[in-house]
C-alpha cells in the first residue's frame, strides 16, 4: 500500500509531500527506512525524470516486511540543493549556497519520525531505523548517519555528492563515536561523470572512489561496517540506482 500525503515541517517552514509504503498484510511492528527524494522511489509518474527506483515492486517481493517513508524535496529554484546541503561550502559547485541540511534533518528527526511512530505500527528504536538517498540525498544520508547516529543505525548512500564537503563530514566523523552496529552502503557508477556530448571528459569515477573509500574507512575504523559498490557502466540516474536495491537492502537489513 502506498500512501501519499502532505506534511508540514516547522523546521523548514514548508509543506513537503510524503510517499509512505506499508506492506499490505503486515503483522506486528515494522522497521522503518526514511529516504530523501521520496517522489522518485515508487511510481514513474511521480518521478522527476519519469523513471522511479521501482521500490514498491521490489518490496512487494522481498521477504522482509518494512515501511519506507519517502520525503519529497522543495522543487522551486535551488531549494533541493539548499535543503540537502548539511554544511556551508566554501569552494566547488556548491559554494555560496544556503546550507539547510540540518533544518531538513531536524524536521525528520523531531517532527516526522514522532508522527510516523505514533500513526503507524513501527519499531521506533535506532536498530530498526535507517535512512537513504542518492546524489545530494546520498550526502544527506551519510550526514544523518553521523550526526544523528543515536537515531539511525543504517544508511544507503548511492552516488553520494560528498565532493566539496567531504572534509567537513570527515571532521565531524573524527569528533564523534559511532555505535559499532552502524552500517553504511556507498556506491558509484563508472559512467556518472561522462557526458554524452563530451566523451573525452576526464573520468572522475576514480575520484569518487577515493572520497567514498576514505568515508567508509572511517566507519570501519570505529567498528561499524561499510560496504562499497562500484556499478560498472552505472550512470547518475534512477534506472541504475534501481539495480542496486537487491544489493544494499539485504546488506543493511539482513546480512
Amino acid at each position: 500500500m502506498l500512501i501519499q500525503q502532505d506534511f508540514y515541517f516547522h523546521a523548514l517552514n514548508a509543506h513537503r509531500p510524503l510517499h509512505i509504503y506499508v506492506p499490505d498484510e503486515a503483522q506486528g511492528p515494522l522497521p522503518v527506512m526514511y529516504f530523501f527524494d521520496g517522489h522518485n522511489l515508487f511510481r514513474d509518474q511521480d518521478a522527476t525524470y519519469g523513471k522511479s527506483w521501482g521500490m514498491m515492486e521490489y518490496l512487494n517481493h522481498w521477504d522482509k516486511p518494512m515501511m519506507i517513508v519517502g520525503v519529497e524535496c522543495g522543487h522551486d529554484g535551488n531549494e533541493r540543493l539548499s535543503e540537502y546541503l548539511p554544511y556551508v561550502c566554501k569552494y566547488g559547485w556548491l559554494r555560496g549556497r544556503e546550507a539547510r541540511g540540518d533544518d531538513t534533518m531536524r524536521g525528520i528527526v523531531y517532527e516526522l519520525k514522532p508522527y510516523i511512530d505514533a500513526a503507524f505500527p513501527t519499531i521506533p528504536f535506532r536498530e530498526c531505523t535507517g535512512i537513504g538517498g542518492s546524489s545530494m540525498g546520498g550526502l544527506m544520508a551519510a550526514y544523518a548517519l553521523v550526526h544523528y547516529n543515536h537515531l539511525f543505525s543504517k544508511a544507503a548512500c548511492l552516488s553520494p555528492a560528498l565532493g566539496s564537503v567531504s572534509s567537513l563530514l570527515w571532521r565531524e566523523m573524527n569528533a564523534v563515536t559511532l555505535s559499532p552496529d552502524t552500517r553504511a552502503y556507498f556506491s558509484w557508477g563508472t559512467l556518472e561523470w561522462k557526458q554524452i556530448e563530451n566523451p573525452e571528459e576526464e573520468d572522475r569515477s576514480s575520484w569518487m572512489y577515493k572520497t567514498i573509500r576514505a568515508t567508509a574507512n572511517k566507519i570501519n575504523a570505529q567498528g561499524g561496517k561499510a560496504k562499497m559498490y562500484c556499478q560498472i557502466g552505472g550512470r547518475h540516474c534512477e534506472a541504475d540506482w534501481e539495480k542496486q536495491l537487491g544489493i544494499f537492502m539485504p546488506f543493511l537489513w539482513q546480512e
